[in-house]
């Protein structure tokens, strides 16, 4: 048995290993990448404007703003006409000197369960348009309680850093509102940057394709409608105005404007509620003309990850594929590394993260576990084949140890029950949760689900032999999660359609297989209670009178 354990095992320890190596190696390469790009950004004559932070402080809303004239609402959100509406007064507005009179920018704030995700994302945006050379500036508005050490970093890395307080959300008290959106309403902030002339607002899922400065061109307002009905706010062009955010800022302080989700969706929609009418935007020939007025933006410029998975492709019929958008479940956000094979357009995500900021923060803790979990394959190994024998323990004895004394014998028989049948999958199950928690987030996929597996593999066979689990069906499962990353990375499926009609084909194949695999474990004890003579083990003898029926069926 130890010689069929030795073969078999030879070629997942190789493969695991080769894996995990291979993708930490490929993780710590573009450490260097990420240091030499952050150098070639800041350039002699730009550090100066891009090093900049300044401070939107609380006395935004003193007198001097909130005192201002009444402004009608339908001339503020009337048509535009050629005259600029933007002011520049006092404290009203905020100016710092730039070279650059339009800018990309989006908004970070904590108080999120993933906070350092978003951190993260936010860098990677903004670093992949400085490679696309960019001729605008990169700005983030962040709130006053973001780190310091985060704000620093994106200076470091040539973005603008403006620091606000969190604008209040009249929707934050209500019973369906999603706490993740609770401060996504700084993004109002940019219609104070009156330093600019046109401002393109991003969310940080969204992956650029190529460069779209054209977009500087577009009116005082224009998004894309993903949603037939309703705009998408993970990217619109504004002309900043400190009237348009006084205006805003009244709304959101009396909750007197509806909003369908209580985030900047609806506040935003509520409040361009008439963009649906107006015209689509088409670049000026010559690309020097500045359009006035409200449009509507071709799906180009946000190009929902969920229609490439229809036929594996793009096609976008009006405009040119500029930008991905990923509006997701948060738990597939392109930045997880699960998220792939799942979602496999997410490789673009970190493709452009392999090419600015690199892995260098993850790929040193995914190195460590690689390494504690060899030491586990080398130790259960020796263990199993005898060169460890005090590595063998009774898991019947060490469970009953746990129990105090006097509960076990009044309640002999449900321990044992315990012990035989709900420990194992337990234990089996455990082996892939903890790997899979103790991985970074935001790890490339190859290098997360290379770990996984891993870390997977040394713990079911450190139970294999510590505990005397049975070897094939312990294993059954890691072998079939092994299987269908296999199925959903195929690389050459005609559409989504047969792609998804293989996954659930497999997972029905699956399915018989890993109910077998942990039935037998739960009952693997019940064939084994007389391992050796004279050695029986008390708790299996308990369990094997209860569990005589169950082990005959």
């Amino acid at each position: 048995m130890a010689r069929r354990f030795s073969v078999s095992s030879s070629y997942c320890v190789c493969f695991t290993l080769l894996l995990s190596l291979l993708s930490a190696a490929s993780s710590s390469r573009v450490k260097g990448s990420s240091s030499s790009f952050s150098t070639t950004r800041q350039l002699p004559g730009q550090a100066q404007r891009f090093v900049t932070s300044a401070d939107l402080q609380p006395d935004l809303f003193t007198s001097s703003l909130i005192n201002v004239n009444h402004i009608d609402n339908s001339k503020i959100r009337g048509e535009p006409d050629s005259k600029p509406i933007l002011t520049k007064s006092g404290s009203s507005s905020t100016t710092v000197a730039t070279a650059n009179r339009n800018a990309y920018g989006t908004i970070l704030y904590v108080g999120t369960p993933r906070d350092y995700e978003f951190y993260i994302a936010a860098r990677v945006l903004l670093q992949s348009l400085a490679r696309l050379r960019v001729n605008a500036d990169l700005i983030l508005i962040a709130s006053l309680d973001v780190p310091q050490r985060w704000a620093h970093s994106f200076a470091i890395e040539g973005v603008r850093v403006i620091r606000v307080p969190n604008l209040p959300n009249p929707s934050k008290d209500m019973p369906d509102f999603d706490k993740r959106f609770k401060y996504s309403l700084n993004k109002v902030y940019a219609w104070r940057l009156a330093d600019y002339e046109r401002i393109v607002m991003l969310d940080v899922d969204n992956v650029f394709m190529r460069n779209t400065d054209e977009l500087f061109l577009c009116g005082q307002f224009c998004a894309v409608f993903i949603d037939p009905c309703i705009f998408h706010t993970g990217l619109f062009v504004l002309e900043p105005s400190n009237r348009v955010f006084k205006e805003m800022y009244d709304y959101l302080s009396t909750g007197k404007l509806e909003s369908f989700d209580g985030a900047d969706q609806g506040f935003l929609t509520s409040y361009f509620s008439h963009l649906l009418e107006k015209p689509l935007f088409y670049p000026p020939a010559n690309n020097a003309t500045r359009l006035n007025g409200y449009y509507r933006l071709p799906l180009g410029y946000q190009m929902d990850a969920s229609y490439f998975y229809i036929r594996l492709k793009w096609r976008v019929p009006c405009g040119a594929n500029s930008i991905i958008t990923f509006p997701s479940a948060s738990l597939l956000k392109p930045w997880y590394w699960w998220s792939w094979p799942v979602l496999p357009l997410g490789l673009a995500w970190h493709d452009q993260r392999k090419a600015t900021i690199g892995y260098s923060e993850e790929s040193s803790v995914l190195l460590a576990e690689s390494f504690i979990y060899c030491c586990l394959i080398v130790l259960a190994t020796a263990a199993w084949l005898g060169f460890i024998p005090s590595l063998h323990m009774d898991g019947d004895q060490l469970f009953k140890s746990c129990v105090p004394r006097r509960l076990w014998m009044k309640h002999e028989a449900v321990y044992a029950l315990l012990c035989a049948k709900v420990l194992p999958p337990i234990g089996v199950i455990t082996s892939f949760l903890f790997p899979f928690w103790m991985i970074p987030t935001t790890s490339h996929p190859l290098a997360g689900w290379g770990v996984f597996l891993l870390g997977s593999f040394s713990l079911l066979i450190t139970l294999i032999a510590i505990f005397g689990f049975n070897q094939s069906p312990a294993l059954t499962p890691w072998l079939l999660i092994f299987l269908s990353l296999l199925v959903m990375a195929f690389p050459s499926y005609n559409n989504g359609i047969i792609r998804m009609l293989a996954i659930f084909g497999f997972g029905a194949f699956s399915t018989p297989f890993l109910w077998w695999s942990l039935k037998t474990i739960s009952i693997g004890k019940c064939l084994n209670a007389e391992r050796e003579p004279g050695k029986t083990s008390p708790v299996l003898k308990v369990a094997s009178q209860a569990l005589t029926r169950n082990c005959a069926d």
